[in-house]
């Protein structure tokens, strides 16, 4: 079928929306027509060149991988999901089978090998062409479409009155800011816990924070309305930087420091480290799940601090969670107002706008931009 696209020509251009070829479900697959995409930073780091795209023929790259809708076909073979079922995208794929899986980290499932080859998880082949050349759809979604043909191990069915714009959200950034408090920090009832950067992963790390019981929570950001909205979402305290917050976390923990740190800045460099490690105590753990540029391989930090006060540097991709479980848990939560997921989306765009939606995202005014698609758009 004939749809469009927000299209990515090479790194450093602009996103150029373009009419595209989707191909069928073939065995495994299905289509769906999404309502809503969030406009996550890992694309601008593909835009940018943090992500290379190495492959021969990575562009032209649809990009988006956050998204939800209703399933309008489905191919041989699918037995998760039916046509009329309510869907979020997880953008790791999870099979239920490869060890990772099997051990319960799904968010390590081996099908994520291929997310950034452009070949469908079903037939190594491409799925969408644009200008007659195939393109490679992020993670195999490519949300920034109204119609993706994905593998079903990516389509993870929920129930039907949960509004789409917000289960979308749930499909990256809630979940990987969510889970990496509760279960890549396994934030504990009582503990002190530093958010640095409050942007669409932050303000749910500082969320599931909150549901695991944190006494206090501290988040970090230099933009005033990103510390407001951490203080409605749980956070305690709030502070511009790393050196503001530091005498008063000493305070708050009689020296003690915190016990845990996600690291959630936009674009993560080496430095980042050590100035969160300092915020952590003795036996305590930083998560690292801001991303930077591939190319970057050097870090700041204490080694003396690191060994004689045993403290942990944890990496974590998609909050170390497993997305069969966790994105119909969360929106669970929300259904049942233990989560908020409305307050998270600051402004909403047509996907003709997606370059001023990543403007806004890198000028600090969105928690979470989000396209939204209508009848014009299907």
């Amino acid at each position: 079928m004939k749809t469009k696209a927000a299209v990515l020509w090479g790194a450093d251009q602009d996103w150029q929306v373009e009419e595209v070829e989707l191909g069928e479900p073939v065995a495994n697959e299905v289509q769906v027509q999404l309502a809503a995409s969030g406009l996550c930073h890992s694309d601008e780091h593909v835009r940018v060149g943090d992500i290379p795209m190495v492959e021969p023929g990575a562009f032209p790259f649809i990009g988006g991988h956050e998204g939800a809708g209703v399933v309008t076909k489905v191919g041989p073979g699918v037995t998760s999901v039916k046509e009329g079922d309510h869907v979020v995208l997880g953008f790791i794929p999870s099979c239920g089978q490869c060890a990772a899986c099997a051990r319960g980290h799904q968010n390590l499932c081996d099908l994520g090998a291929t997310l950034l080859t452009g070949q469908a998880i079903a037939d190594s082949t491409n799925r969408i062409q644009v200008k007659g050349q195939n393109a490679s759809p992020m993670c195999l979604l490519g949300t920034f479409s109204p119609y993706v043909t994905v593998h079903e191990a990516s389509a993870i069915k929920i129930l039907p009155d949960i509004p789409l714009d917000k289960a979308a959200l749930v499909g990256c950034g809630v979940t990987t800011g969510w889970g990496s408090s509760v279960y890549a920090a396994d934030v504990r009832a009582g503990e002190t816990v530093v958010v640095v950067g409050v942007g669409g992963i932050g303000a749910n790390a500082v969320q599931g924070a909150r549901a695991a019981g944190a006494r206090h929570i501290v988040a970090i950001d230099p933009v005033p309305f990103k510390r407001e909205m951490a203080m409605k979402l749980g956070a305690t305290h709030a502070y511009a930087s790393i050196e503001e917050a530091t005498a008063p976390v000493t305070d708050l923990t009689w020296g003690a420091m915190a016990q845990k740190a996600i690291i959630c800045v936009g674009r993560i460099r080496g430095e980042d480290i050590a100035g969160t490690l300092s915020l952590v105590g003795k036996g305590g753990t930083a998560v690292v799940t801001g991303m930077g540029s591939m190319l970057d391989t050097d870090v700041s930090l204490s080694l003396f601090e690191l060994t004689l006060l045993q403290k942990r540097l944890q990496g974590a991709i998609f909050g170390s969670g497993n997305p069969r479980f966790d994105i119909p848990n969360l929106l669970r939560l929300y259904m049942e107002g233990e989560l908020m997921l409305d307050e998270l989306i600051t402004t909403r765009y047509r996907l003709e706008d997606i370059n001023q939606g990543y403007a806004d995202m890198n000028a600090g005014t969105n928690i979470r931009g989000l396209i939204e698609y209508g009848p014009a758009d299907w």
